[in-house]
């Protein structure tokens, strides 16, 4: 357990440091490490694999994540319904794509979709699009949390968790 605090203290650090003096960080809150991180694009989904989602135990507390377990995050610089994150971001930060339905402790009537700019289906939860962190390696990965201060976990209610864990 302090190991997983260790890393993520070391990765809030190398990307604060990639931020030093002027404020260069690109509106959809990527850094040059993230543009660089690799898409699994196994993670990615539409309505025809029945993908679900839940909630699931974390350090955070109670957060949405996918059928898999894998950690589902919100940004943001998002408005509800509309998502900004493109190009670079999204190699840092995949879309879930498509339907999705309730699972354990899911609120069905917070589950939708949004139509992206370039015409594909993205999941969103009470109205906020939901993404992967490129860089969460296993289910219950939380490493996405706080990134840049705009990245978070989402809880039951809709709403992102902002607590950052070890702290």
């Amino acid at each position: 357990m302090r190991m997983r605090y260790v890393a993520v203290g070391l990765l809030a650090t190398a990307v604060l440091t990639g931020c030093g003096g002027q404020d260069t960080t690109p509106q959809d809150g990527t850094t040059s490490e993230d543009q660089t991180a690799t898409t699994d694009t196994s993670t990615s989904t539409d309505a025809d694999t029945g993908m679900t989602v839940s909630m699931a135990d974390s350090d955070l507390g109670q957060i949405l994540v996918d059928g898999e377990g894998m950690t589902l995050y919100l940004f943001t610089n998002d408005s509800p319904g509309t998502s900004v994150c493109e190009g670079d971001c999204l190699v840092a930060w995949p879309a879930l794509e498509g339907e999705v339905s309730a699972g354990d402790g899911v609120d069905a009537d917070l589950l939708g979709t949004i139509e992206r700019s370039d015409g594909t289906t993205q999941a969103a939860y009470g109205d906020w699009p939901l993404y992967y962190w490129a860089q969460d390696s296993a289910p219950g990965d939380v490493t996405g949390q706080g990134v840049n201060d705009v990245w978070y976990v989402i809880g039951a209610d809709g709403t992102a968790i902002q607590t950052i864990p070890g702290y």
